[in-house]
């Protein structure tokens, strides 16, 4: 997994100084500065249309902004030429998107190498990343199914399992439960967790299903004595490096903490708490999400 000395390691994963742009006219990020720290977790949250996934885009190279500055583990994007962002692209960064981006024609395992053929590595070093990585996701064993033999959890943890390779250090994930139920959700929920925990990759997490940021707030992953992951709630001196950014028509109206946000009487923070009013703090949890004897056949991710 991808690792870096302490006299090496960047201030900040990615910052945003002063970062607008448009589209036709029309503002769709206004002014926009934040930091990610190393090994922290943002919760990008808004009403659709806030901007949340242009920013996503801003912070992956994939758009430029009309105005301000973007560093990409100090180095600023504007400076880089469209080689240099690629190689931020393969290495440092992976992303998964709100819609499917899988390859329809190609296996499990040919999307999850794909990047890395691109990358120009060798057959022997793609073939033990992707063993590795699936086995990560839970999807060992699944390498010669296509993505319609998959069940929706399971295209989802395969698109993880494809940003995921190479273990880079940033990841970007937009809405990355839409569309799934709420068993199937924490499952891909639990998958973040290790991605953040025991990979220690620093992460924006888009959301507008506000029952996952305390979850996730909460949660940690850590190798048990037998070297098996076990995600657990965390005590309070060991919860995870994480924050709130709110967007409202492209302008952060709010950024703290999560007791903060959810403890905010703005009238805006009110309206999407308003959008889930489901008590979650009962809802089922599974310490091994990949046990299959919890749950009936048809339901296997």
């Amino acid at each position: 997994m991808a690792t870096q000395t302490a006299d090496m390691a960047p201030t900040n994963a990615i910052e945003f100084r002063n970062v607008s742009v448009s589209f036709d006219e029309i503002p769709a990020l206004t002014d926009v500065s934040f930091q990610l720290g190393r090994g922290e977790m943002i919760f990008l949250t808004g009403l659709s249309g806030s901007g949340k996934s242009v920013l996503l885009r801003l912070a992956i190279g994939l758009l430029k902004p009309d105005s301000g500055q973007i560093f990409i583990e100090d180095r600023e994007v504007e400076g880089l030429d469209e080689s240099d962002l690629l190689a931020i692209r393969g290495g440092s960064m992976g992303m998964v998107f709100q819609e499917d981006s899988l390859f329809s024609g190609l296996t499990v395992y040919e999307n999850a190498a794909y990047r890395l053929r691109e990358l120009g590595w060798a057959h022997e070093q793609i073939d033990k990343a992707v063993s590795e990585v699936l086995r990560f996701v839970g999807l060992e064993g699944e390498e010669d199914k296509l993505p319609e033999e998959l069940s929706g959890g399971m295209r989802r943890r395969l698109e993880i399992a494809r940003a995921l390779m190479g273990w880079p250090t940033i990841m970007l994930f937009d809405e990355p439960t839409t569309m799934l139920d709420p068993i199937v959700a924490v499952r891909v929920l639990d998958v973040i967790i290790r991605t953040r925990d025991v990979n220690r990759s620093s992460a924006i997490l888009v959301t507008k299903k506000l029952n996952e940021i305390p979850y996730l707030a909460r949660h940690t992953a850590s190798e048990d004595a037998n070297g098996e992951v076990v995600i657990r709630q965390a005590p309070p001196e060991q919860l995870p490096k994480t924050k709130v950014i709110l967007l409202d028509s492209g302008k952060i109206v709010f950024a703290g903490s999560v007791s903060d946000f959810q403890q905010s009487d703005s009238p805006l923070i009110r309206e999407l708490l308003a959008l889930d009013p489901h008590d979650h703090s009962a809802d089922p949890y599974f310490p091994d999400p990949w046990e299959k004897r919890r749950r009936p056949k048809e339901e296997i991710l």
